[in-house]
């Protein structure tokens, strides 16, 4: 598992921002019809919760291409702020425990993955779909609000998993 830079913590940060900015319906929408502007944030939130969860992933090809995805954006964001402002980069405050996945909880990230992928192809929400992912990935081990939303998402996996795979057992 991949260790969250400032660069990469950034870089969720920065794809969170435009994503919220590129929504915003305006204040007048969100006043008459507040469910049907806020419902359009679902994709982009589904998904950004299936990159917190592949992120947890500790093997398989899914955990290799969100610790890439990890590693390639720790890299932009280091070099964007090193180059771009003038900062410096560093590990950013991440969780030190994380809460594993169980088989069952792994079996459902990868149903979730066929369906995020059936998902980006099929629906007009694709670019959402992909940004939310990448944004969960991102921002899924730093320290924040947004990492601490992975251990209720950790644990509401492994349930649904214990639950579903206990049908068939």
């Amino acid at each position: 598992m991949n260790i969250v830079t400032i660069g990469g913590v950034t870089i969720g940060l920065a794809i969170l921002t435009h994503h919220i900015v590129t929504w915003w319906p305006g204040l007048k929408c969100l006043r008459t019809d507040p469910a049907g502007a806020v419902s359009s944030l679902a994709p982009f939130l589904l998904a950004w919760s299936y990159g917190v969860l592949a992120i947890l992933t500790v093997g398989g090809i899914i955990g290799w291409i969100a610790d890439t995805t990890l590693w390639i954006s720790n890299w932009l964001g280091d070099v964007a702020l090193v180059w771009g402002v003038g900062g410096t980069t560093g590990t950013a405050a991440g969780r030190t425990t994380y809460l594993p996945l169980t088989q069952t909880g792994t079996a459902v990230v990868l149903l979730l993955t066929v369906l995020l992928l059936a998902a980006m192809k099929k629906s007009q929400y694709g670019g959402s779909l992909k940004a939310g992912a990448w944004c969960g990935i991102c921002l899924g081990t730093s320290a924040g609000v947004t990492g601490l939303a992975a251990v209720p998402l950790a644990q509401a996996v492994n349930w649904l998993g214990s639950q579903a795979y206990g049908i068939f057992a």
